[in-house]
Parts: C-alpha cells; sequence; structure tokens
C-alpha cells in the first residue's frame, strides 16, 4: 500500500486482549522480590494492618513506589497497575490507598522508622548481591564510601501543612537529603530525607547532622554504637561548612569530609601572596589537566583555628567560561572557589575533582523530582513525609535494579546501569507484550524483535537468578 504521508494509516479498533502496556515494570517487581523488600516491609508495617483486611499496607506501599518509578506523582496513578493485574497483581483501589496514607500518617513517626528497618535490610542483601559492583566494595580510608548531602527547594501551588516562604522568594518546601554515590559507572541511591518547612535554614547544623545519622543507619557495615571513622566520606557544598556539623563529622564521628568553604572577603589581598608555582593544574571531569583551571593549598594563608584539628582549605581558580558573569570577588579575571577536607595524602588536582564530583547529589534530586518529588501531592506535613518515605523506595528500586541486572557484560547493560528514568521508561519500562496462561502459569510474551527485548529478557534472568528462594 502506498502512503502519502509521514506515518502508515493503520486500522484500530478494541478487539485486543491478553496485552499488558508496561511489561517492562516486571524489572521494578523483580526488584522488590530479589531485594527481599516486599517482605521486609511486611513484617516492619505488621502493627498498621488491621485483622481481615484484603491489602496489606506493604503491598499498598511498594505499589505506590513501583508506580512513581513508572512516571507516576500522586495517588491516584497507582491506576497504572491496577489496569495491568497479570504482572502487578492485586492493587487497592484509591480510596483503600487514602485511607492506607492516613493511617501511617498517624503515626509517622514509627511508621518512617519501620520503613526505614525494611529499607536498611533490604540494602543489605541487594549491596551484597552485586559484590563488586557495590558502593561499599573495598572501601578504606583512601577510597571511602561517599555520602552527598543537599537540599532542595519544593514549590506548593496550595496551601499545605508546614509550607511556608523560601529564601528565593517561593513558597514550599525544603527538603534536606543524603545519597550514597555509586561513582562514575553507577547512579546513586537516597538514604535519608528530612522533610523540612521552606523557611528552614539552608546550614542548619542539627539537620544536617540528623540526616547523615539516618543515612549511616542505612549502610550494612555500620553497626550501632560504633564510628564510621575514615571509610566515609561525607560531601556537602558550602551550606555543610559549619563548625558545629564539622565538629560531629570529624571529631565525634573521625569520619573525612569535603565541603565547600568560603572564602573570607579580604582574600583577594591574600590571593597575589600565592607563589605561582603553588598552583597545580586542575582535573576535568574524566580526569584529564583542564586548560585554565588550577588548584593550590592555601591553609597556611587562613586562621583555620576554631575549626576541627586537621582542616585543609583547597583553591581552585579558572578563567569563567564565556559569558559569565564576573563577582567583585574574582580576582585577575579568574574565578576563585574552595572547599574545605580533612584528608592529608592524595595530590590536590585529585582531591578536588572528588569535591567537585559532588555535583551527582543534584542528579539525584533531579530523578527524584522526576519519580514524584516535584509536588508533593497532600495536605498534612505527616501524609507528605510517608510520600517522601515513597519517593525514597521508588529512586532505590530503580538504582537496585539497574545495579543488579544492568553488568558491564556488553556495552548496552553497562550503558544501562546510569540511564536516568526517563530512558529507562520510554526504553525499558513502557515495553509491551502479549500474556498467557498455561495451567497456573503466566507467561509474557515479549516482542520477538523488540528493539530492547534482549537487553530486558538478560536483565529479568539476572534479577530472579539473584532472587529470594520462595
Amino acid at each position: 500500500m502506498k502512503t502519502t504521508g509521514f506515518y502508515p494509516c493503520v486500522r484500530v479498533d478494541a478487539a485486543g486482549s491478553g496485552v499488558v502496556s508496561r511489561a517492562g515494570g516486571l524489572l521494578l517487581t523483580d526488584a522488590v522480590r530479589t531485594s527481599g523488600l516486599g517482605a521486609e516491609l511486611s513484617r516492619a508495617l505488621a502493627p498498621w494492618r488491621k485483622p481481615l483486611v484484603r491489602h496489606d499496607p506493604a503491598k499498598i506501599v511498594c505499589d505506590l513506589a513501583v508506580a512513581l518509578a513508572l512516571g507516576g506523582d500522586c495517588l491516584a496513578d497507582i491506576a497504572v497497575l491496577r489496569g495491568e493485574p497479570a504482572v502487578f497483581g492485586l492493587v487497592a483501589s484509591d480510596p483503600t490507598v487514602s485511607r492506607t496514607i492516613d493511617a501511617l500518617a498517624g503515626d509517622a513517626e514509627r511508621v518512617l522508622k519501620a520503613i526505614g528497618t525494611a529499607r536498611a535490610a533490604a540494602r543489605a542483601r541487594v549491596w551484597a548481591l552485586a559484590g563488586q559492583h557495590a558502593p561499599d566494595a573495598g572501601i578504606d580510608a583512601d577510597s571511602p564510601i561517599v555520602i552527598d548531602t543537599d537540599a532542595t527547594l519544593l514549590t506548593a501551588h496550595s496551601d499545605k501543612q508546614g509550607a511556608a516562604p523560601t529564601f528565593k522568594r517561593g513558597y514550599g518546601f525544603h527538603p534536606l537529603w543524603a545519597f550514597v554515590d555509586h561513582g562514575a559507572d553507577g547512579t546513586g541511591e537516597p538514604l535519608a530525607v528530612m522533610l523540612r518547612p521552606g523557611n528552614a535554614g539552608s546550614n542548619t547544623a542539627a539537620d544536617h547532622i540528623a540526616v547523615v545519622r539516618d543515612a549511616l543507619k542505612q549502610l550494612p557495615s555500620w553497626r550501632p554504637g560504633t564510628r564510621p571513622g575514615r571509610k566515609v566520606l561525607i560531601r556537602a557544598d558550602s551550606a555543610g561548612c559549619t563548625h558545629d556539623f564539622l565538629d560531629w563529622v570529624a571529631v565525634s564521628q573521625r569520619m573525612s569530609y569535603s565541603v565547600g568553604f568560603t572564602l573570607p572577603d579580604d582574600f583577594d589581598q591574600v590571593l597575589p601572596r600565592i607563589p605561582k608555582r603553588a598552583w597545580t593544574p586542575a582535573y576535568d571531569a574524566g580526569g584529564k589537566v583542564r586548560d585554565g583551571a588550577w588548584v593550590a593549598d592555601v591553609t597556611g594563608l587562613l586562621n583555620l583555628s576554631t575549626w576541627p584539628k586537621g582542616m585543609r582549605v583547597i583553591a581552585r581558580k579558572e578563567r569563567p567560561h564565556p559569558g559569565a558573569q564576573l563577582r567583585i570577588t574574582d580576582i585577575d579575571g579568574h574565578r576563585v572557589t574552595a572547599f574545605a577536607t580533612n584528608t592529608a595524602r592524595g595530590q590536590l588536582a585529585d582531591l578536588e575533582l572528588r569535591h567537585r564530583r559532588r555535583a551527582r547529589a543534584e542528579d539525584r534530586i533531579r530523578v527524584a523530582k522526576d519519580t514524584g518529588l516535584t509536588n508533593l501531592p497532600l495536605h498534612e506535613f505527616t501524609q507528605n513525609q510517608i510520600w517522601c518515605a515513597i519517593v525514597s523506595l521508588a529512586c532505590e528500586l530503580t538504582a537496585w535494579m539497574q545495579m543488579l541486572a544492568f553488568t558491564s557484560d556488553n556495552h548496552t547493560g553497562h550503558e544501562a546501569r546510569r540511564w536516568e528514568p526517563k530512558r529507562l521508561r520510554l526504553r525499558l519500562f513502557s515495553t509491551a507484550a502479549r500474556i498467557a496462561h498455561t495451567g497456573r502459569r503466566i507467561i509474557v510474551h515479549l516482542a520477538r524483535d523488540g528493539a530492547w527485548t534482549d537487553l530486558l529478557l538478560t536483565a529479568i534472568t539476572r534479577l530472579r537468578q539473584l532472587a529470594v528462594p520462595g
């Protein structure tokens, strides 16, 4: 048939049967099974399961997390799963979901602690299964596990409990997050989140300590009552550079840190005193020498007597990119920034590159906003605390799935471990298939010639080989 337009003109009817439009969601349900998250949540949330109820609160929480990972952003989007019972099982109705969230929010502190316990147990299993690909594989003082902290602003378009004006003249919330970095070959996963009003301070030490303390509880290698030591590195922007926070990190917990450092106002007078030989070339993101950027240790030129012992301040100067607006503190056409660390060993350029990779935390926040965080959909503050926990679960399921299912066996699988939600949804999660029933078994037939069928089938097979028996 000859066509006269850009696309084929096909006949459309509603006679199809046994078709599922999100067969790729099996990656997420298998991640729940492989990690043991479903069983852990069921045990943790058992006190909130009423007698004779049909729907386990843990299943509802898991369903919401899967719905967010698939692209949802409100409670009602769980309907995407309800329409595919062959893949996602029995899914609660909207009123049941709403009542369950209300019940959990009524005891939010205990519920969040219970969910955190389940997450930690599931994370320990996932990292053990990941082996050398796990974030804590081969860590030591020279190559520590990295925890990034960062805050973000969320706009509230209605008068929600806890919403307040923000420092950017907006209105909403100012949650603080902690993520574990997977390194250059992976993504990252959330460890802890603290939902705060929009007027919460950016550099509140108590909030940073609370979030990092919760994050440490999620590390499989950490034991209650012990100090993490130099095997853990805390990275933060200048909001984390406060005396109380660094005293707790470096002195109380003896951890390593790398935080943004605000140079004193008179540093423009100090800068000319740094000899040219003290400046060494900086590295780009790939670890290669970057033209027009240098780093130098300026610890001896600053008064750091009130800061924790062992602090070093490393400055970076670079030529601003074309079109950048120079600031009054920029000297001789160079932009000067600095960070502080208590790491004593290593080349300056390596330490500066390690700190600059803190920007990955911003990638993790962008992923979270693409996974239900952009708009907190509920009214009560405690309800939105539960929602943030579900967002964390959704991000973790995606990260765990990628860590276990996509290995370096081939180029496509290696690249897929770094795919963000949008690409995963377009290429894998939205894969269509045909459902077949054989006896008591359900078989999902993927398209034989699908562009991503081999990758999807291989990933599902790997997850099921690692799954918890039964």
